[in-house]
């Protein structure tokens, strides 16, 4: 399996985060990781990317989260 590309967008900003996450990430994991946080009121959504770079952004900030790999060519997307 291919790297996995993560796209979050945020509410007020331009800009999307993008991550590419390690070869060894779960999807599973990642989906219920994602659904925890951005279900709770004032959780912060911690993804570490391939280099080790950590990034945090508030759930109430998270307009959606598109998650997809080079090997699948889609993306699966979140939206709160």
């Amino acid at each position: 399996m291919g790297s996995v590309d993560v796209r979050i967008g945020v509410t007020y900003s331009a800009r999307e985060i993008e991550l590419q996450l390690g070869d060894d990430t779960d999807h599973g994991e990642l989906h219920e990781m994602i659904d925890g946080v951005l279900g709770g009121d004032g959780a912060v959504l911690w993804i570490t990317d391939k280099r080790g770079r950590e990034v945090g952004i508030p759930s109430d900030k998270v307009a959606y989260v598109e998650i997809g790999s080079d090997s699948e060519g889609r993306a699966i997307g979140f939206s709160s």
